[in-house]
């Protein structure tokens, strides 16, 4: 397929309206249709907005907002002026809001109303203008939430400004700011090169079109929502499908059955959940299914009937699963495997934009991440000498342009040569398949001197029945596990 002349996220909309301008672009689950023409319209709605305040070239324009259609607006709206999106997950503690907003010299905001709440004091005096994404009204200083059924929506502005900016592949996109679990987070800079190129790499490894559907579960202030479930959809005219509610079971599996996705982006955690609390259990219902279970052959066979189930709990539809974000439970990719789910692994880091690596439908492997994706470099790097892990290195126009305000910690992510050091150990086979071992820097050397990565300790406890997650970290000499409880498995357990 033809790609844009232009790797920057301007000309990926703009292409995209003017080529799809009838098909369906983003829309809430089984509302009313809403068009790539219908979207390119507001977002030239909001341009005119932003550019009426003096929303200049290189700007921060924040997005606190939980999916919807309109934080696509916002975000397209923003970077067609020449500013830069950063975007804030939604669990960020209001502190870790307001230090980010300092960093990044935020000054316009776009908000949701259930996280404006989010927003202390000092956040709001940082800011000269917010935005409520509901209906692009603006907040005025003071308001209250209670209030903002009051607020009238954004309209076209009376003098209009003629949007002129140039905007280059080069040209800062959007800074995230990661969850990190070392003290702050840092702000990863990512162009617009970065992040439309990786979208386009996507299609390289699988074809999207205009009857594609993608179901949006993942927050689209995370990289792989935002490049492979917003970005990638969008570039080639599909559309993408929102929930109003997290995505529970008696919010999602309804609109599972309504939408009918063909695409599904998940992490893990998901996935796992699903297979512990539903599919497992029907095998170890009794003696006799434990038993059949325990034949490979069989339990090949039982894997393929849950997994037409799964498929139907699904919609019916669906042709590609994506899983990333963390490994995935190797029982549970088994089960994924031999019961010939579509699924694919991906591998990347936000510093990345995110994909570097992905094992496709019907060519994965359990345990691998798959090859690098087109364009994408990976290597090892020397053996420590110590522990003789080996980290996963990246070269490719998907590399960040470096941490917000923090050359020091660029410097010491990337090798004297240019590559990326993503921080994780990993090995290749003999076909280029990586395989992640976990990260270096929680690695723990035991007493006898071997290395022990707490993901794999995690992933033996996380397949106990009433674990949802786990962490695992060392505390005086000995290896401690903290556990996150499946309070809804266990009040099942003892109401039967």
């Amino acid at each position: 397929m033809k790609q844009n002349s232009k790797l920057t996220l301007k000309a990926l909309i703009d292409e995209s309206v003017k080529k799809y301008a009838n098909y369906t672009s983003l829309v809430y689950a089984g509302e009313k249709n809403y068009t790539y023409q219908d979207l390119g319209k507001d977002i030239n709605l909001i341009v005119d907005n932003l550019l009426e305040l003096g929303v200049k070239k290189g700007d921060k324009v924040a997005i606190l907002a939980t999916n919807s259609p309109n934080w696509g607006v916002a975000f397209f709206a923003v970077l067609s002026v020449g500013a830069v999106a950063v975007p804030i997950l939604p669990d960020f503690h209001p502190n870790e809001i307001k230090t980010i907003l300092e960093h990044s010299e935020v000054k316009i905001m776009f908000v949701s109303e259930g996280l404006f709440g989010k927003l202390n004091a000092e956040s709001k005096q940082l800011l000269d203008h917010m935005i409520l994404v509901e209906n692009f009204s603006y907040i005025p200083s003071g308001t209250s939430i209670k209030d903002f059924d009051k607020l009238e929506p954004i309209k076209p502005v009376q003098q209009k400004i003629i949007n002129t900016v140039e905007v280059e592949e080069d040209d800062l996109a959007s800074i995230i700011y990661t969850s990190g679990t070392t003290g702050n987070s840092k702000g990863v800079m990512l162009t617009h090169k970065n992040l439309a190129w990786n979208a386009q790499q996507c299609y390289e490894i699988q074809n999207i079109d205009v009857n594609d559907r993608f179901i949006s579960l993942l927050p689209l202030s995370h990289t792989l929502e935002n490049t492979v479930g917003f970005l990638l959809p969008i570039k080639y005219g599909a559309s993408v499908h929102y929930l109003k509610k997290p995505p529970t079971a008696p919010v999602l599996l309804p609109a599972l059955q309504v939408v009918k996705p063909t695409i599904i982006l998940s992490v893990p955690l998901i996935i796992e959940k699903i297979f512990r609390a539903k599919i497992f259990p029907a095998f170890q219902k009794s003696a006799i299914t434990r038993f059949l279970y325990s034949i490979p052959p069989v339990r090949k066979l039982l894997h393929k009937v849950a997994a037409k189930k799964l498929m139907g709990t699904f919609g019916g539809a669906v042709r590609f699963f994506g899983v990333g974000g963390a490994k995935l439970d190797e029982t549970v990719e088994r089960f994924l495997f031999e019961g010939k789910f579509p699924y694919a692994i991906g591998y990347g880091l936000t510093e990345t934009a995110p994909l570097l690596a992905g094992a496709v439908v019907g060519n994965t492997r359990i345990g691998s991440t798959g090859p690098a994706i087109p364009g994408v470099e990976l290597r090892l790097g020397d053996a420590d000498p110590l522990t003789g892990e080996r980290e996963v290195q990246a070269k490719g126009l998907n590399v960040m342009q470096g941490y917000f305000k923090l050359p020091e910690v660029t410097k010491v992510v990337f090798t004297n040569d240019g590559w990326f050091k993503t921080g994780d150990s990993g090995r290749f086979d003999k076909d280029g398949f990586l395989y992640i071992r976990g990260r270096i820097k929680t690695m723990i050397v035991g007493a006898s001197g071997e290395n022990i990565f707490p993901e794999e300790i995690e992933s033996v406890i996380n397949k106990m029945r009433f674990v949802l997650e786990s962490l695992v970290i060392q505390k005086k000499g000995k290896l401690v596990a903290m556990i996150h409880l499946n309070v809804e498995e266990i009040e099942n357990h003892f109401k039967s």
